[in-house]
Formats: C-alpha cells, structure tokens, sequence
C-alpha cells in the first residue's frame, strides 16, 4: 500500500481510501456482524476501510452470500435494454442482421462469465433464461405464446443451464490436457491416480475425484462441480484421445451425442436432429 497525490488542489489520498472489505457467509452469520468500517493503519497514516454487501470483479458483481442474485439481476437488466432497442429496428433489419446484433449485445453477456453460475438457484437462472428467450423470438419472429424449445433448436442456441455445463465441460477437457491454469488443473483428479482406486472398474472409464463438500455453496465449486460434470459424460467422451474439435461436436449434437438435461444427466435430445452449438 503507498500513498499518491493527486494533481488536482494538491489533494492526497491513499489506496486504502478506494479499498473495500466484504464478508461472505451465510445469511445467519453474516446477520452477526454488526462491524460497517475496518480500521486500518500504516507507517505513514492511519484509515478506515468500508465493509459492503457486494463487490464488482472484472464486471461480475459478486454479492456476500454468493447467490450471484445481483449479478444476474444486472445482466437482465442489460439484455432486456438492448432487446427494446433492436425491438424498436427489428422491422429494418434482416433476420441475419437481428441474430447478429442478438450475439453481439446480449449472448455474449449471457456467456460472460457464466462458469461462476453453476449450480445457483434455479429461480435465478430462469430469469436468464427468460432473456434468451426474448432475445430468441425477437430473431425468428415467434409469437410470445409459441413454445420456445422449437425456437431454441431452430436457432440452434443451448438453454441458459446448458451453456453453462458445456463451458464447464470444455474446461475441464482443458485441464486434463495441460491446456488450463495449474490452479485448475490441480483440482481435476484423475481417480486412478488416488491410492486404492486403481482397481475399480470406473477408474478405466477416466472418471476424476470428487471431493466432498459441507455446505451448498462448497458444492458450486470447480473442485466438485467440474469432475461432477466429467464423470457424467459418456465414457467415450473421457477417453484420452478424444481432441477438442471432437469434444465440442459430440457435445453439441443432441441427436448423435447428448444434451445436458436440467436435472444434471446427460439425455439424448429427441425433438430435432440438428446440430446445437453456442
């Protein structure tokens, strides 16, 4: 920590003054504390550091229990602004101009990040995917009242939940392959590697160690929702040989491959043969 002066009025401040300080926790625990400020000092000054309930993190606003409510809530509030703004200019544009401006302003958002929403609350992702799903009628031109699962497969767009499970996916493929940051790659544990499990049947099949964890949020983690996505695949889509381009095909087709069902299995998708990708 250092102390700057400012150019303007000769104006001195420190970097303690633009820090912040939050706490995580459950709610019950978090309903304890009773601290707003956290002093704080140095050699050269003493301050005070603000105790808040949410923080921003490279545009991903995490809130203090971890429920990501705040995050989505801002994201919903972006889709929805750009969908009323194309909405206004759909009738000028080509479905081709619309699907383009859609993934540029409001898929990309959905995708942002996306990793850090595994395992949230239902009632959360399905704002999400209420979005997409405005953004997905606004391009073909259904009706409010259309069933959207045809839309979706016409588009050839995952739900909200699947994107989510196939970027999970695809990174854990990466750290089997020296392909992601060590810190990820760590916590990929190939189960024939743990000491008494190289007999088991499931340790042939390339199934990773799934450690356990006591709270609900513990279970959102990389650490366990990752290797909890690997080990539900398909065994051939673990075998070691497997490349990316492939990986990603076989994901990505309901028919030939599978598609994650909102219940955490891999189903066959029966309404369309048609490849879905993202």
């Amino acid at each position: 920590m250092y102390r700057a002066t400012s150019s303007l009025d000769g104006a001195e401040w420190t970097e303690a003054e633009k820090t912040q300080l939050m706490w995580l926790g459950l709610r019950h625990q978090l309903a304890k504390l009773t601290v707003s400020q956290l002093p704080l000092a140095t050699t050269t000054s003493s301050s005070t550091v603000d105790i808040v309930s949410t923080g921003n993190d490279l545009g991903v606003i995490l809130d203090d229990q971890l429920t990501m409510a705040r995050h989505i809530s801002s994201v919903c509030r972006a889709g929805f602004c750009h969908l009323c703004q194309l909405q206004s200019v759909r009738r000028s544009l080509t479905t081709e101009a619309t699907r383009a401006l859609v993934q540029a302003f409001i898929s990309c958002r959905l995708d942002y990040c996306n990793s850090l929403l595994a395992g949230v609350a239902d009632v959360y992702l399905r704002r999400l995917q209420s979005v997409q799903n405005a953004a997905a009628r606004l391009v073909s031109g259904a009706h409010r009242h259309d069933h959207i699962t045809p839309v979706l497969v016409g588009l050839h767009w995952l739900p909200v939940r699947q994107r989510i499970t196939y970027k999970m996916a695809v990174l854990v493929w990466k750290c089997l392959r020296d392909a992601a940051p060590r810190y990820l790659a760590d916590l990929c544990v190939p189960a024939h590697s743990v000491h008494g499990r190289q007999q088991l049947l499931s340790t042939a099949s390339g199934t990773l160690l799934v450690p356990r964890a006591r709270t609900a949020t513990g279970q959102r983690s990389f650490a366990i929702n990752g290797p909890r996505i690997w080990n539900s695949l398909p065994a051939d889509l673990r075998t070691p040989n497997t490349t990316l381009c492939s990986f990603k095909r076989h994901i990505k087709a309901p028919c030939s491959a599978v598609v994650c069902a909102p219940a955490g299995r891999w189903a066959q998708h029966r309404s369309s043969g048609a490849v879905v990708t993202v």
